[in-house]
């Protein structure tokens, strides 16, 4: 497995569960400083994607990009995939769109968590997640043309009404053929230490279910801080990782505390007691 570390462009999330903030050029020297494989950036849009200096920044420090977020698409424009209104989201769409363009020039997979929108009521779910499909299904299609996966990360229940555990992702995505569109899981550690009974149980199940579904990892313990400084069992977690044939990042997506380098050291110290174990 892996190494990764998030890195937030956007100014409006700087309260938000993301390491490095402190611009494009510091952040990916502080990445490969502390010894990390990769970086894992939340842009403001793709139009502002520092494209140019980005490619510059990974050849200088042999850094890689594990992915990229879409989250400002939620956060600066409320833009849904389950916006009741279609306009709105084929506005959605075409956001997250133009992020997997971008991230297809480094490699990597965009990353659907917040964008996903809920349901207005109890009645609406079922509408919600038919919504839901049809955009995942364009684009995912839309991913695998450029040979990626499409990375949808179900949420805890304070943040969404659609699909809270893995499993029940897991389930949707293959019953409505979106694993075959490319569609892929993001298993969020926070958010399962809420939703899950047992994580690591969940994990080998998630395998059983299907050998590639799980695409990428965010390695957070569960008070949302480096791995390490909660209570998750993160060598039990790493362990039913690698049973399952997990080989990508384990991508730190936590908050910079106590500060921004400890949580980053924190983090690589955690994979590696993982791997010693």
């Amino acid at each position: 497995m892996k190494s990764a570390i998030t890195i937030c462009l956007v100014p409006e999330a700087a309260r938000g569960p993301f390491v490095f903030h402190e611009g494009l050029s510091a952040s990916c020297q502080n990445a490969a400083d502390a010894g990390f494989d990769a970086v894992e950036i939340f842009p403001p849009s793709a139009h502002e994607f520092p494209t140019k200096e980005l490619k510059t920044l990974l050849e200088q420090t042999s850094l890689n990009l594990a992915a990229v977020g879409t989250g400002a698409g939620w956060l600066k424009r409320r833009l849904s995939l389950t916006d009741t209104d279609s306009d709105k989201r084929r506005e959605a769409v075409q956001f997250i769109s133009e992020i997997i363009d971008v991230a297809a020039e480094f490699g990597a997979p965009a990353i659907i968590g917040s964008m996903q929108g809920q349901a207005g009521d109890v009645t609406q779910r079922s509408d919600s997640l038919a919504f839901l499909a049809d955009t995942l299904h364009t684009l995912g299609n839309q991913a695998e043309r450029h040979g990626q996966v499409l990375l949808y990360e179900p949420l805890n229940r304070y943040e969404t009404n659609l699909l809270n555990t893995q499993e029940e992702a897991a389930k949707y995505l293959i019953e409505h053929s979106l694993v075959d569109s490319g569609v892929r899981l993001l298993c969020d550690l926070f958010h399962m230490n809420i939703e899950e009974q047992n994580v690591p149980e969940t994990i080998i199940r998630l395998g059983a279910l299907h050998t590639d579904l799980i695409s990428h990892v965010h390695w957070a313990d569960s008070n949302r801080r480096a791995m390490g400084f909660g209570h998750t069992d993160y060598r039990a977690v790493y362990n039913a990782l690698n049973a399952v044939g997990y080989d990508r990042y384990l991508a730190a997506e936590v908050f910079p505390l106590p500060s921004a380098i400890e949580a980053a050291s924190q983090t690589i110290s955690s994979i590696e007691a993982s791997t010693s174990s």
